[in-house]
């Protein structure tokens, strides 16, 4: 059984849907959670079962895109608890695919340079700046871990056909920016594994499929279709994988992009 007891675990953008999840289980298997997010404190509330986990979880509110939020917060962090294990890159921008209704302006070539820059601001920009700041710590432990949160559509190129509506007519086209953030994060996570390998860090990729999320009807189905297991994931089965690499069992695996998507990538 995985036991991450003592274990100082930070997660940024916690409180996203898979942060709702995987929270409370690195709480029940006893880690100190420490979660950074931009939202209110209030929101924190929102974790599965957070009252009677609430004292291993731990909230900071900082935007980690920002070089000085980051450093001010890791100040605080380490005053508390003097020394972090694992970091876990999830502070992340994407599409609702179900709340898009800009047709015109999601095609590539009007997408807007602005929304180009918030993801790569957000997406890499935050990983980059938390890796280094935080990477510093995690390096004079004799083992630890840093998590990157990826994506199917780092891996392969969006099925744009999967955005239509139920007549057949196309809504909306995903996004090019968060593809290109997602294979960016493969990248940087090999970079770094090779790069702190010889510090004990140890820098793996969870790339999931798309999340159950209360999605409309005829887009469940059309994403389902194109996996093995013909259905979306539940967040548990995301946070389960980034608990075992949290933990002591997983500590020969490193520079590796784990996913998780019931098969989207394997056809």
């Amino acid at each position: 059984m995985i036991n991450l007891e003592n274990k100082n675990i930070l997660i940024t953008g916690g409180l996203g849907i898979l942060g709702k999840s995987l929270i409370p289980e690195l709480a029940l298997l006893k880690a100190n959670v420490i979660v950074v997010d931009i939202q209110d404190i209030k929101n924190i509330k929102n974790i599965n079962n957070y009252e009677i986990l609430k004292n291993k979880i731990f909230y900071y509110k900082s935007d980690v895109s920002k070089k000085a939020n980051v450093e001010k917060v890791k100040l605080k962090i380490l005053k508390k608890f003097k020394k972090l294990n694992v970091l876990i890159n999830a502070a992340a921008i994407t599409d609702a695919i179900e709340k898009k209704n800009l047709f015109n302006s999601s095609k590539f070539e009007n997408f807007s340079f602005k929304s180009w820059k918030k993801s790569i601001n957000v997406n890499l920009n935050s990983l980059f700046l938390c890796s280094q700041i935080f990477g510093k710590e995690l390096i004079k432990n004799k083992t630890s871990s840093i998590i990157n949160i990826g994506s199917t559509y780092g891996i392969v190129g969006p099925d744009q056909n999967i955005y239509k509506n139920k007549l057949k007519k196309k809504t909306f086209y995903k996004s090019p920016s968060y593809p290109t953030t997602k294979g960016a994060v493969i990248s940087f996570t090999r970079y770094l594994a090779a790069y702190w390998g010889n510090k004990g860090l140890r820098v793996n990729t969870v790339s999931p499929g798309g999340i159950f999320n209360k999605q409309d009807k005829n887009f469940l189905k059309k994403y389902s279709s194109k996996t093995l297991l013909n259905r979306m994931a539940k967040p548990e089965e995301i946070s389960s994988v980034i608990a075992f690499l949290c933990s002591d069992r997983s500590t020969y695996i490193t520079g590796s992009n784990i996913v998780v998507d019931g098969g989207w990538t394997a056809i």
